[in-house]
């Protein structure tokens, strides 16, 4: 959870919070129907701040959360980290980041391209490798193989 709202603020909706220029930062912007309510929550391992803006009685802000709450979270933790060390929210010891292949769920194979980092826990680690043959082009003398089978 804590690296997709990472991703956050280094590739989504609070891009704009990188002005902090910190990697323990993560949260996320949210905005209500016809845009009445307007939040920011983010976090690092040290601190929790969330920011809302809107009004009692319900009237359209006519402005998204990473333009109207984010600001506001961003100038608060620009003082309230100021001279703080970055903190990490540690791993618990029994999860696991393992490289899968996005479309099976099985573990990626050693060269595949698009594999991607999932986090389990120690006894739920998928157990076999995608039996998918992959092609890497990058690679001439790459040979297509499912198990010991060779396709050519």
């Amino acid at each position: 959870m804590n690296t997709a709202l990472k991703d956050v603020i280094q590739h989504g909706t609070a891009r704009a919070a990188r002005v902090l220029n910190r990697q323990d930062i993560a949260g996320k912007t949210g905005t209500t129907n016809d845009q009445v309510d307007s939040w920011f929550a983010g976090f690092n391992a040290d601190l929790v701040v969330t920011t809302w803006i809107g009004f009692d009685n319900p009237k359209s802000l006519h402005e998204y959360a990473a333009g109207l709450a984010l600001p506001l979270w961003i100038d608060f933790m620009k003082v309230a980290l100021k001279g703080k060390p970055e903190s990490e929210m540690k791993q618990p010891e029994n999860v696991v980041a393992v490289r899968i292949d996005p479309n099976s769920g099985l573990l990626a194979r050693p060269n595949q391209a698009n594999g991607i980092i999932e986090y389990f826990r120690n006894k739920e680690v998928p157990a076999e490798e995608d039996p998918t043959p992959v092609y890497n082009a990058s690679n001439e003398q790459q040979q297509l193989t499912t198990g010991e089978d060779s396709l050519f």
